[in-house]
């Protein structure tokens, strides 16, 4: 195992691109006026914050980010949370959104293409390496250690991947390997997953992280750029190609995965889904949750809006302010409601005699007495009316608001001003 001087030197010498251009449609409502990526998390953060956060903490300081789909929130909260990176520490963090730099008619057609079209920026920093990161994904990870596993071995690419049970990695880009974790093919959510050498119940799934040596990496988007035959992108082409013509080597998240004593597992959670979305953030209530957002040493760096703390107001019969068993973050004002195992966002207002249950409530929402919610996600800067009942009636709740088969509940203002008008 390489030291920690020369891995950290690796960090210093290298450039990490996050892709955060993706709608993420699976969300539904939840990205109708946000790119995927920043979409809230955890009650403070943004579900980039994490793969950025990765970055700083792993010594990498020199970031891009590419964007594409309904990108304003996503560069204002970087703009605000991540601009502090300097200049003359040789650090950048640079904003690269899908701006025709290459033609006059062409956006990002790929995650390969997002990277090509920003060639001349990553080479005029004398860059050694590329880190590739989805920015939609919630996880801890050194990429140092991952950073250096690739230099070990020699690797002309190294993919980051998850074990995964076989019938769950259809879903996703499967790593066929040899003993010594060589890819030996890359298939595509294949009906019937290789197994993992002496784990036959496990595959390797893609997690979308990849390590390139920087020369190596330019002349093989080149390539990608002239391929008329090619998507542009790096799952479906410039890995699979690399597979076949190069060294292509699986680095296993167990590795490099930050966890302490309290998290058991290595998490990581793709939450594209409604319901995955529900319970990520629900299971932060947990007395030990599985993901650790208190860990001091691996902090998840973030816009830091300045607000009052949260306040908990009323206590005269059955008019109480107060939370069990939640996260409640600063400037929420509980007056006299009841919360249980919820999460709430910044600037939350619960009036009296509200009861939330299992409830996931986005910022600045505002939720009108007597109301009952359970098992709902509430969009950032919804006004909920008066005695609104959600979470007792599946079929109203179908009705009125968009619910999925589990039970989660997404709320949004359209849908109100929707039921308010008919």
């Amino acid at each position: 195992m390489p030291s920690r001087a020369t891995s950290t030197s690796l960090a210093r010498n290298a450039f990490a691109f996050v892709l955060a251009g993706g709608r993420g449609s699976r969300l539904k409502e939840l990205t109708d006026r946000r790119a995927k990526p920043a979409v809230f998390f955890g009650g403070k953060t943004r579900i980039i914050d994490f793969a950025l956060s990765n970055a700083l903490n792993s010594g990498i300081r020199r970031i891009g980010v590419a964007t594409q789909y309904k990108a304003h929130s996503l560069i204002r909260h970087l703009q605000r949370g991540w601009n502090f990176l300097r200049v003359e520490r040789n650090e950048s963090f640079d904003i690269l959104p899908a701006s025709q730099r290459v033609s006059e008619t062409q956006w990002y057609e790929g995650t390969a293409d997002a990277i090509y079209q920003n060639i001349d920026i990553l080479e005029s920093y004398g860059i050694d390496h590329v880190v590739v990161l989805a920015g939609d994904h919630v996880y801890k990870m050194d990429y140092e250690l991952m950073l250096a596993e690739h230099v070990a071995t020699g690797a002309e690419v190294t993919v980051g991947c998850i074990e995964v049970p076989r019938p769950t990695a259809t879903a996703f880009g499967v790593m066929h390997v040899d003993e010594n974790d060589r890819i030996v093919e890359f298939l595509e959510k294949p009906a019937d997953p290789p197994p993992i050498p002496g784990k036959p119940d496990l595959a390797l799934a893609s997690m979308g992280i990849y390590v390139f040596d920087a020369r190596f990496l330019f002349d093989q988007l080149r390539r990608d750029a002239e391929d008329p035959d090619s998507a542009h992108d790096f799952g479906r082409d410039v890995i699979p190609f690399i597979v076949r013509h190069g060294k292509a080597m699986a680095h296993r998240y167990q590795r490099s995965c930050v966890r302490n004593e309290g998290e058991q597992e290595a998490y990581w959670r793709d939450v594209g889904t409604v319901d995955a979305y529900w319970e990520a953030n629900i299971d932060l209530t947990s007395v030990t949750p599985a993901l650790d957002i208190y860990d001091r040493d691996w902090p998840i760096w973030t816009y830091a809006e300045i607000v009052p703390p949260a306040k908990f107001v009323h206590d005269v019969g059955d008019r109480r302010g107060f939370a069990t068993s939640s996260v409640v973050a600063g400037g929420c004002i509980i007056s006299g409601a009841a919360v249980e195992r919820s999460l709430l966002f910044t600037n939350v207002h619960a009036h009296s005699w509200v009861r939330l249950e299992e409830a996931v409530v986005l910022p600045d929402v505002d939720i009108g007495r007597h109301a009952r919610l359970k098992k709902v996600v509430i969009d950032r800067g919804v006004r909920i009316p008066d005695g609104l009942v959600v979470g007792e009636d599946p079929e109203a709740d179908a009705r009125r608001f968009r619910r999925t088969e589990s039970g989660v509940v997404l709320i949004t203002q359209a849908m109100l001003d929707q039921l308010e008008a008919g």
